[in-house]
């Protein structure tokens, strides 16, 4: 009988050793360890909240009947190709065990999958519908492909049928440069593979000693669901949609769909059609450029035929060199004749006025003409010497009268400034008088005052002077400052008069 044996009988209970808490609970624990080394568990997954801050996932998988404590150590959450999700029917591999702090037992999780194609369909569906709401699979994002790339990187397995199907087909079409980085296509490594693969090709640098693609295939055969699950993966799917390099995605066959086609610039139905997408026939091409060079060479051809019919027929309609010169010949003809008789006729007239000039010298002799000329001149200097001093002894007399007058009209002209300045004076006196009886200090001094705001402004009426506002009071003996108060109903004139004041002459109060 073991310790953990039921008594026979309530009298063998006084005989039954006693254990603690703890040895009964290791006990248990190493019972129930034996028993369940190893199990496979199908159920739900329910009250799942993500990673502990620790790295452990903890959560329970349930069915109709029951519910059983689950956990997942950090490592194995780590390295886990189906995550748990909330509802999710998954098939659990595991061993079972107790913890002795709750008196509870717990499958320690070591293996995941998801219970079936239809369970994997649903979890497919919500990450397609989740990617979808982020905006990865829309159509704006998607960019063309290089027409002719220099070099081709491709991801895949490197001992599969696929990528010598690959590099065949840009063989026959048309060879270029091609970077394969090898990565598993299934299993449990294959997405975090995938995924580094087009980051890696990505972080090349454009030009430096491993050429950067151009352009990138992510390719694979065909097979289940399962098989093609690393492509549904959502690092992969992110990975994809990060590329800064066009990506082609020939996942499959034609009918398999995953979630990398969606977020892929360009889906190809096999991977041999991806080769086909991403380079054009050589030969196809050569036939396209050679076809249009010969339309180029024709195209040139009747060009320049259009042009020799058009520079001929434009060369008939212009004028000859003979018939452009005829005009300009005729004017310089012409020109050249008036030129000629209006020499001859200048010439003609400077030759009679030649010979008149002559005549009239040969009838003076120069001599005679010197003499009556020195006569005159003597006769016009005793004219000139008497003249001057009648003129001498005129200005002299002229002189002492002008001066006489200019002493007259200095004495007028003193008299009328001294008459204009009293006029002015006793102007200005009078005009002074008047200023200071219509003054308005005249007005304070009998008793009344001149009302300002706060900016120095009139106050002239009882709606200009806000409650509380501050004042200031002119008298004519100063100023002194006031507040506004709250105003009734206007009173008459004869109201205000007999209405005593309360404040004092010399106190500030207010004004209404």
């Amino acid at each position: 009988m073991s310790d953990l044996d039921p008594p026979e009988s309530g009298a063998a209970l006084s005989n039954a050793p006693e254990i603690s808490v703890t040895e009964l609970a290791n006990a248990l624990k190493r019972t129930v360890e034996d028993r369940f080394g190893r199990v496979r568990v199908r159920g739900e997954i329910s009250n799942y909240r993500g990673p502990h801050a620790s790295g452990h996932a903890y959560f329970c998988l349930k069915d109709q009947g029951a519910r059983l404590d689950a956990v997942i150590w950090k490592g194995t959450f780590q390295r886990m190709r189906t995550r748990p999700q909330e509802g999710l029917e998954v098939v659990a591999t595991g061993r079972i065990t107790t913890f002795p702090g709750k008196s509870s037992y717990q499958i320690v999780i070591e293996a995941m999958e998801p219970a079936g194609v239809g369970a994997l369909m649903a979890l497919l569906d919500e990450r397609r519908k989740k990617l979808a709401a982020e905006g990865l699979f829309d159509e704006a994002r998607k960019r063309p492909l290089p027409f002719l790339p220099q070099v081709v990187g491709v991801v895949t397995s490197p001992t599969g049928a696929v990528i010598r199907d690959i590099l065949h087909r840009l063989s026959d079409r048309f060879p270029r440069h091609v970077l394969v980085w090898p990565v598993r296509v299934q299993g449990d490594t294959s997405a975090a593979e995938v995924a580094a693969a087009i980051e890696g090709f990505n972080a090349l640098a454009p030009g430096g000693p491993l050429p950067r693609p151009d352009v990138l295939i992510v390719a694979r055969g065909g097979g289940s669901l399962e098989d093609l699950w690393s492509f549904n993966e959502e690092i992969v799917v992110r990975a994809a949609a990060a590329s800064a390099i066009p990506l082609i995605s020939a996942i499959g066959h034609e009918t398999d769909t995953t979630l990398i086609d969606f977020v892929s610039d360009l889906r190809a139905p096999t991977p041999t059609g991806a080769a086909e997408k991403v380079v054009p026939v050589r030969a196809e091409l050569a036939e396209h450029l050679a076809a249009r060079a010969r339309r180029l060479a024709s195209a040139k051809s009747r060009a320049m035929e259009q042009r020799r019919t058009q520079l001929a027929t434009l060369g008939r309609l212009l004028p000859t060199p003979e018939q452009l010169l005829q005009t300009p010949r005729q004017r310089l003809d012409r020109s050249t004749q008036l030129l000629k008789a209006t020499l001859r006729a200048r010439r003609d007239a400077r030759r009679l006025r030649l010979a008149e000039l002559a005549r009239l010298l040969s009838r003076h002799s120069p001599q005679a003409e010197l003499a009556g000329q020195r006569e005159r001149l003597k006769g016009l200097g005793a004219r000139l010497r008497a003249g001057f001093d009648a003129n001498v002894a005129l200005a002299r007399h002229q002189n002492a009268g002008a001066r006489q007058r200019i002493d007259n009209v200095a004495a007028r002209m003193r008299l009328s400034w001294k008459t204009q300045l009293f006029q002015k004076q006793d102007r200005v006196e009078r005009l002074g008088r008047l200023l200071d009886s219509l003054s308005h200090k005249k007005v304070l001094e009998r008793g009344f005052a001149l009302v300002r705001d706060e900016h120095d402004a009139l106050v002239r009426s009882v709606a200009q002077a806000l409650p509380g506002a501050a004042l200031t009071i002119e008298f004519a003996d100063g100023r002194i400052a006031a507040r506004a108060g709250q105003t009734d109903a206007p009173e008459s004139p004869s109201a205000a008069k007999r209405k005593p004041r309360k404040n004092g002459g010399g106190e500030q109060g207010s004004l209404f």
